[in-house]
Order: C-alpha cells, then structure tokens, then sequence
C-alpha cells in the first residue's frame, strides 16, 4: 500500500489501459478519480471496483478534446478527494493510414486529445502536486520504431510527449515533482483486440514473448511510477511492449 493517502487523476481511465492505471494505482492505497468521454456506465463500474476495494473513487465526464473540461476536470479532483499527488494521462486517440488521406479533422483530433489535453492537464496539476507529486504520460513504443506504415501522424503525437517530459523534468525537478512516460505496445483493449484478426498476429509474432500486453501489465509500470520508490526516476521512458522495439 505504498499509495496510501495518495490522490491520483487518470485520464481516460474508463476503459482500457486507463482503467487497469485506475485499479491498480487503487490497489496500491491511492482514491482515483478518472476522467471520461463517453462512456457513462463503465466509468461506474470502474468506480465501483476502486470502491469495494475500500478507496475513494469518482468519475468526471470531461471530452478531452476541450481544453477548459481537461482544466475543470483537475480543479474538481482537487474539490471532491481534497488535493491532487499523482497525475496520469492516459487519454488518447487513434487515426490510421497513410500521411497523404489524413484529413484535416484527423491531425486535429490527434493533436487535441494526445499532445494538447497532455499538455493542459499538466498545466492545471502542477499548482497541486507539491513535493512526491508525479507525472506520468501514456505514450506508445511506435513513438520510437516505424514497423508498418500508417503510424506517421499518430506517431508524432507520442513522440511529442517524450521532449514534453524530459524538459519538464528538469523544470518541476527543484520541486519535487518527477515526470516519465510509460511506452506501451500492443496491448489487449478494445482499441487494439489480441484477436483482432491479422494485423493482432503479426503485431504479436514482432514481441519478443509472443503475445499482447495486457492493461494490468501496464499498471504495473504506472504503478512503479507513481510510488516513492520512484522518487529518483525521472525524465525517463519506460518501454513496455514485450519486447517489441527491442
């Protein structure tokens, strides 16, 4: 229980990677608030499975598309569970194909919800977070590795949150506050299915141990993270992607 006492924000966290960061990071003691854009009825079962646990949980409904619900969304946590320690955005969104038929509307959505909403968020906890105060984003290993084609917008996105972190490293370090990214590879959500057919097969047979990730592997790393045995680890990328990039 090295989280006890601790407040987190889970961005996106009703589904997915984001809800297997909200349990665990419940499960090492901290209450959890999550963030979420359409999906009512499974951010209340996420809130229920934190709650029977015996830690405090509540869900916002917060499009993170829009700036000022990213900010309120903070300012609420901070209302509702009394302060804010630790902060993971984990919020994303996905657009395909080649660079050349991306629209418009694509590279916007992209850079809304994956650099932007980051970006907000983080401006917004800051004030909050004080001394142990963490911050981890939910890159992507195709942040650093090509392997197929049709990633170049979607991969920008998440290589823009790797400079996002180092520098803020070295900005919010005199404060006590470190910042890292967790990588992720395929991993088994509703995004991106391990049996999702042909493109699920051949992203397995690329990780070195044969198989998708899964949303508790992730939160293990998060986990790691956000505890105060983490302290020292900063500016960092934690790759987990089974070996994918390796």
């Amino acid at each position: 229980m090295k989280l006890d006492g601790k407040r987190a924000l889970v961005t996106g966290g009703s589904r997915g990677i984001g809800a297997g960061i909200a349990l665990g990071l419940a499960q090492q003691g901290a209450d959890v608030a999550i963030t979420y854009a359409n999906s009512p009825d499974r951010a209340a079962e996420v809130v229920r499975s934190i709650e029977k646990i015996g830690r405090r949980a509540i869900a916002i409904k917060a499009d993170s598309a829009d700036p000022v619900a990213v900010k309120n969304s903070v300012e609420e946590v901070v209302r509702s569970l009394g302060g804010l320690n630790i902060l993971v955005n984990s919020v994303g969104t996905a657009r395909m194909g080649n660079f050349v038929d991306l629209s418009l509307e694509d590279i916007d959505a992209l850079l809304s919800v994956n650099v932007r909403a980051t970006m907000v968020a983080i401006q917004a906890a800051i004030p909050h977070l004080g001394e142990g105060g963490r911050i981890i984003s939910i890159g992507s290993n195709a942040a650093e590795r090509a392997p197929f084609p049709g990633l170049a917008a979607y991969s920008m996105t998440k290589s823009a949150l790797l400079a996002l972190t180092r520098h803020l490293a070295r900005e919010l370090g005199p404060q006590g506050i470190t910042v890292n990214v967790v990588q992720p590879g395929p991993t088994d959500t509703d995004m991106n299915p391990a049996n999702g057919g042909e493109m699920a097969d051949m992203n397995r047979r690329l990780t070195a141990v044969g198989r998708y990730g899964t949303p508790a592997d992730i939160a293990g790393a998060v986990s790691f993270l956000a505890n105060p045995d983490a302290g020292f680890v900063t500016g960092s990328v934690l790759t987990v992607d089974g070996g994918y990039n390796a």
